[in-house]
């Protein structure tokens, strides 16, 4: 009896760590983008690079959305990813890295120095 008690709190504690697990992952709000087809249009593809590098404001809650988990997620190789933002993850690296590697070198300079700006304000704040 005492072994079968063990074994249903062994699996209780499984199960709360995945679901404690689950709960730190990115929002899922904007996983249905189509990254894809951002990239192959030009015109969207570059407002999605201005609003991220800052140059120009975004013009879309999702353009938000990636520009505000964009650098972290890199830098952490998407541990706090969804499956769905993992291959967006993928496909816009991949696609930067082959069509584009010039501006590819900007954005990882740019997420270099976003996470820098967040952890001088964490130990500030």
């Amino acid at each position: 009896m005492a072994q079968l008690s063990r074994i249903t709190l062994i699996i209780a504690m499984n199960v709360l760590m995945c679901v404690l697990a689950e709960e730190k992952l990115y929002s899922d709000r904007y996983d249905y983008v189509d990254f894809q087809s951002v990239l192959q249009n030009k015109d969207l593809r570059q407002e999605y690079y201005n609003c991220f590098m800052e140059i120009a404001p975004c013009k879309t809650p999702e353009q938000e959305a990636l520009t505000g988990l964009f650098s972290e997620a890199f830098q952490t190789k998407c541990r706090k990813c969804t499956k769905k933002q993992i291959e967006n993850m993928e496909i816009i690296t991949n696609w930067f890295v082959t069509n584009d590697p010039e501006r590819w070198k900007l954005i990882v300079a740019k997420t270099v120095e976003n996470m820098k700006k967040k952890a001088a304000s964490n130990t500030n704040g």
